[in-house]
């Protein structure tokens, strides 16, 4: 209550200070004050999405159930970060079928979570080796697997995985909101994710989802 109530709090002068920054920069000529200006704008945006990804860890918001496409949906979060991965020389392959994995699930959560997935194992290879991302359809529930080549995550830094604002960096996981995110929403769908190491070093994370979480209306 009192982080959902603060964030709802701080994020009102926020919109001002980026809405002021905004204005004055249509009028500015001036480079450095551009730029000045350009910097106050980006750091209360950044400011203003750590406070809704808190909000959203305090309260979610209400599943908007449907029917969706998980493959279609992994392969555009696949191809969201496409760019950064080649950048990277970050191999990326899918084990993701192209066939429709027809599931029930609010698509822009889900979007968010597993990018929040892609996010973090980008950050823990971080240039070279790999990121593999698989998809099982069961009769009951769907798995997605993501499982990089990371220097991998300790056992320490396990047990507060999914804690907000838990830094991770020294393993080589900026961790940020992204992974607690991410546990909330697959929560919020009836769901589980588990954390493993794998064989050959890195990390693997394993979403179990329940194929039809709450009923369609």
């Amino acid at each position: 209550e009192l982080a959902y109530g603060a964030s709802h709090e701080i994020n009102n002068p926020l919109a001002n200070i980026s809405a002021r920054a905004q204005s004055l920069l249509r009028d500015e000529t001036n480079p450095e004050r551009r730029r000045a200006l350009e910097a106050i704008y980006g750091q209360a945006m950044r400011a203003h999405e750590m406070i809704s990804d808190l909000m959203l860890f305090a309260r979610p918001p209400k599943l908007n159930v449907q029917r969706l496409d998980l493959s279609a949906l992994i392969h555009e979060i696949a191809e969201k970060f496409a760019a950064e991965c080649n950048e990277r020389k970050i191999l990326c392959p899918l084990n993701v079928p192209r066939t429709a994995a027809q599931f029930s699930g609010d698509r822009q959560q889900l979007f968010v979570a597993i990018s929040a997935l892609f996010t973090n194992a980008i950050e823990a290879v971080g240039t070279g080796g790999s990121i593999q991302i698989s998809l099982e359809h069961h009769p009951q529930h769907v798995t997605i697997e993501v499982s990089d080549t990371g220097p991998g995550i300790s056992d320490e830094v396990r047990r507060h995985l999914f804690d907000p604002f838990y830094s991770g960096r020294e393993a080589g996981r900026g961790l940020g909101f992204g992974l607690s995110k991410c546990w909330r929403i697959v929560t919020e769908h009836g769901g589980t994710i588990a954390v493993g190491s794998n064989p050959q070093g890195g990390a693997h994370f394993s979403l179990a989802l329940p194929v039809s979480p709450k009923p369609l209306v």
